[in-house]
């Protein structure tokens, strides 16, 4: 038991030199879903995979905003999804065909917000990523979602460079 109480205290410090967990609220809503151009499942349940779809987004969203200052919030207003591919009958089943003609695209407005709620930053925004297939990312290889989390990572990257927590 001392052994572990001075292992306790002799490590005590070092936590106070790992950097602090920075992440930003996000705040993300789906408009008019059932309007969304592509967001089926091919052999599946629809509304099932629907929300599955905008859950791992939103995790998405949630991961890149921890380089955003803390007590900042990203609001988000999702307009349009059309995933990677295009749901094709074949025979019995319905399955998403990827190819380089169904790019993925999503369509939202955004506000970055201050701790004290003023707006930082705003814009719409219509993404499209026709380089889609050509990317040599290995980056989400084996995830769902991949092509779009990659377009949503550029898109973060490009937009939010400066308010970036290093």
């Amino acid at each position: 038991m001392k052994n572990m109480i001075f292992t306790f205290v002799l490590f005590l410090p070092l936590f106070a030199l790992l950097p602090n967990v920075n992440a930003a609220e996000v705040d993300v809503t789906w408009q008019d879903s059932d309007k969304y151009r592509d967001v089926y499942a091919g052999n599946g349940n629809n509304k099932k995979f629907k929300k599955t779809t905008f859950s791992n987004l939103e995790k998405h969203f949630n991961k890149l905003a921890k380089a955003l200052p803390e007590n900042n919030t990203l609001k988000i207003i999702v307009n349009d999804l059309d995933l990677a591919g295009d749901v094709h009958i074949g025979g019995i089943n319905q399955i998403r065909i990827i190819k380089d003609i169904f790019a993925p695209r999503i369509e939202f407005s955004y506000q970055l917000l201050s701790a004290d709620k003023q707006v930082i930053l705003e814009d719409s925004v219509n993404l499209k990523d026709m380089n889609f297939m050509m990317r040599n990312s290995m980056k989400y290889n084996n995830s769902s979602l991949s092509y779009e989390k990659a377009m949503l990572d550029d898109w973060f990257k490009e937009t939010f460079s400066e308010f970036t927590v290093k």
